[in-house]
């Protein structure tokens, strides 16, 4: 005897077409009642604001903008008519300081927020009713009333351009995207081992060594093996400061910071490539290929030698002048500190400084990175290895390897942004691996994405104060192209933008797929872009009732029919549809006894 051969398959061709009962805003708002009626853009509309308002006229050009692309209208500002598209700023205690309130009847559409931020998230939950690209289609938005604010002010995405470089414009694309989905922070990781992308006018070699690097594009990253001398570097590009303060400029007027990281103590085989000086042996290296590290290689700065806070310190004065944001993120993880056991300055400085250990001496150094940037009016930030050897006093701890630093960050008073790798890092497969394109390993489906909590059940409500939001990152080791970008962050970005803005009382998974597969999936066709429609792996779970062995299957993908066999045969669309737990019996030897 032996056990039923079972397969099972996904029909995705039966999954039903989305009716629209209302507007599929994502994120979700607070509050939101549709009415009878629509509101009908067209040439006789004007937008109506403060013209002493700068802000205003900002937001304002921004909306003319996107209603001109899509249906070549130009909005008017401040026309007599009775057409109007209301920008209002108002103190209404309502409203928080992103929040927003959106009245649309069938004679005007009015917007209220305490400031610009506020009245742009209400334009963007107002575009996501409109054509997302040109047409010749009627500008109707249906008659609504939302109030809206969101639960966390931290709603990051970051990217990594060290590994692989993208383009301004590529980058300019990310911001859109965050921008449409109301996050309000973009981590921007510039420098790292494989490249250093930001100019330094007073350290040139930062960018015409450090930014290129020998490229072994027929391996995979992780077993590229390290340059040798005399091969030429012809990969990787670099962001001038003009370009930079244009991307910056660009973000600002979409409600977006961008922070940006200059790794520390560890991952500056870059920069070391270019200024050998500041690292502990002083010996010439290259730039790194990849995940295979040459014998001997030099990571880290070295902490015992004062000319390296004082070339870090002239770094910084550069970024501070192109970067305003509050926070300046530094890194600070994975830090091989057998560099500096080997060290004369490194030993000297922890004799000097009564430092514990080795521990003790990269405290000493993110302690004396912050009261620089403190000095300079601004926040250092920093993943959860900053907390080994005591917790700098004023540090911002990001917690990527899961929850553990963030919990001890908030329990010591500390603020935390939660970035846990399961499962906010979109560099793993989101489906298959099967079928997938190449990602580092791991799985974070959008189903994961979307039931995350960023507030610890260990933190009490005093301590789950210090949880600023949290954070999704995208390491680009298998992550080459714009399409392939866009293909590990769609959808798994609308999901995690609804945990960090709408209430958590209002996550419902069927509801979100329904928004996500109308408004959303249409414009992503529309637009081009590559994104993944879903995990659509199907879940067997055994269980034993009453002597029976039943077995239950579930897919994420809401709607969907699952069919099945029980004779190792191929499921076809006319194979027996799942509908309750099935039944595994014993049964005579198949007629397929390879199975």
């Amino acid at each position: 005897m032996k056990r039923t051969i079972f397969l099972i398959a996904i029909l995705l061709s039966t999954l039903p077409v989305h009716s629209q009962k209302g507007p599929d805003i994502i994120p979700t708002p607070v509050k939101m009642q549709v009415n009878e009626g629509t509101f009908t853009i067209d040439a006789k509309t004007t937008i109506q604001f403060d013209k002493k308002e700068k802000e205003l006229k900002e937001v304002a050009a921004f909306l003319t903008g996107y209603i001109r692309d899509i249906s070549g209208i130009e909005l008017s500002h401040n026309s007599r008519t009775n057409k109007r598209i209301i920008l209002k700023e108002s103190n209404d205690a309502e409203l928080a300081m992103e929040g927003y309130h959106l009245k649309v009847t069938s004679e005007n559409i009015l917007i209220e927020a305490a400031n610009e931020k506020g009245i742009f998230y209400g334009i963007q939950s107002l575009l996501q009713t409109l054509p997302a690209i040109r047409t010749n289609a009627s500008l109707e938005i249906p008659a609504m009333e939302i109030t809206d604010h969101p639960r966390f002010q931290w709603r990051g995405m970051m990217l990594d351009v060290s590994r692989h470089f993208y383009s301004p414009e590529a980058v300019k694309q990310y911001i859109d995207l965050l921008a449409t989905y109301k996050f309000n922070t973009f981590h921007w990781h510039l420098v790292d081992d494989p490249g250093w992308r930001i100019e330094i006018k007073k350290y040139p070699k930062l960018t015409e060594i450090g930014a290129w690097r020998v490229d072994h594009l027929d391996k995979v990253w992780s077993e590229r093996p390290p340059a040798q001398e005399g091969e030429e570097a012809t990969y990787g590009g670099y962001y001038t400061q003009e370009q930079i303060k244009e991307i910056v400029a660009y973000a600002q007027k979409r409600n977006i910071t961008i922070v940006p990281e200059i790794e520390l103590p560890a991952h500056s085989v870059a920069a070391l490539a270019a200024y050998p000086e500041y690292s502990c042996t002083e010996e010439p290296q290259l730039v790194n290929t990849g995940g295979i590290y040459p014998k001997g290689i030099q990571s880290a700065y070295c902490p015992g030698k004062d000319k390296t806070f004082d070339f870090l310190e002239d770094i910084f004065l550069e970024v501070l002048e192109l970067f305003p944001s509050e926070y300046i993120h530094i890194g600070g993880d994975e830090l091989d500190k057998s560099q500096w056991e080997k060290c004369d300055a490194c030993q000297a400085r922890i004799n000097e400084e009564n430092l514990a250990n080795e521990d003790g001496l990269q405290s000493y150094m993110v302690k004396r990175i912050e009261k620089f940037l403190n000095a300079h009016g601004r926040k250092l930030i920093g993943w959860d290895e900053i907390l080994e050897g005591g917790l700098a006093p004023g540090a911002t701890v990001m917690s990527w390897r899961g929850e553990a630093g963030g919990i001890k960050a908030a329990k010591m008073g500390h603020d935390v942004v939660m970035t846990p790798g399961s499962p906010c890092y979109f560099d793993h497969y989101q489906a298959g691996p099967e079928g997938e394109p190449a990602a580092i390993g791991g799985m974070n489906t959008l189903k994961d994405v979307y039931e995350y909590e960023p507030i610890p059940e260990e933190l009490n409500a005093e301590e789950a104060k210090y949880v600023l939001g949290a954070q999704a990152n995208v390491w680009t080791e298998y992550i080459a192209t714009l399409s392939h970008l866009e293909y590990m962050v769609l959808p798994r970005m609308l999901a995690l933008s609804e945990v960090v803005w709408s209430p958590a009382e209002h996550r419902d998974w069927e509801d979100f797929n329904n928004r996500l597969r109308g408004w959303h999936f249409r414009a992503f066709d529309q637009k081009g872009y590559h994104y993944n429609k879903g995990n659509s792996k199907v879940v067997i779970t055994p269980q034993s009732v009453d002597g029976k062995l039943l077995v239950e299957l579930e897919s994420e993908i809401v709607g969907a029919e699952i069919v099945y066999t029980l004779d190792g045969s191929r499921p076809e669309r006319d194979s027996k549809k799942y509908s309750k737990p099935v039944e595994i019996k014993e049964s005579a030897p198949s007629k397929h006894p390879h199975c």
